[in-house]
């Protein structure tokens, strides 16, 4: 089942950024679970874009979310509940794989289930290229971070820009 869930992201991903024309480059490498093993693959590849981290989220009351930021950014519990006007923890591991198929590390933000709300960090869109998983941990894509919104004004998500 879960294997069914990747592909179907990978799908999602890849089809929308063909659909609305974004270039992009696609790499294959050993699966990236945590920061230590993306860095020493970027170090390896040559990687010089912008490491992406999705957060996925849990509502007070019911509900998820994901944050989208630079891998070096915290989460800002407080500026997520203005947008939301709820309370969010982090997800555990088991509540996300149950929710949306994704293994910790290789969370993505396109093909998530539509009642899902992204936050995008908006200093995001201030770096030229970004990195992402597109939900297999042993792909990686870039794209340029200009083509962020329109990739995400694709899908059926809500998507709110959270100001810096």
């Amino acid at each position: 089942m879960q294997e069914q869930q990747l592909q179907r992201i990978y799908d999602t991903n890849i089809k929308l950024l063909n659909r609305l024309s974004i270039r992009y480059q696609e790499w294959r490498h050993e699966p990236i679970v945590d920061f230590a093993t993306d860095e020493k693959v970027a170090k390896r590849l040559g990687w010089t874009a912008t490491h992406s981290k999705s957060l996925f989220l849990k509502l007070k009351g019911g509900g998820f979310a994901l944050y989208l930021t630079d891998k070096d950014s915290r989460l800002d519990s407080k500026a997520v509940k203005a947008i939301l006007g709820k309370r969010v923890s982090i997800c555990s591991d088991d509540e996300m794989i149950s929710a949306i198929g994704c293994v910790p590390g290789a969370v993505c933000p396109i093909g998530l289930p539509k009642e899902v709300t992204i936050i995008v960090d908006s200093k995001l869109l201030s770096h030229q290229e970004l990195l992402y998983t597109p939900g297999y941990p042993e792909l990686t894509l870039s794209l340029a971070a200009e083509k962020l919104p329109a990739l995400l004004a694709a899908t059926e998500n809500p998507i709110h820009y959270l100001a810096k």
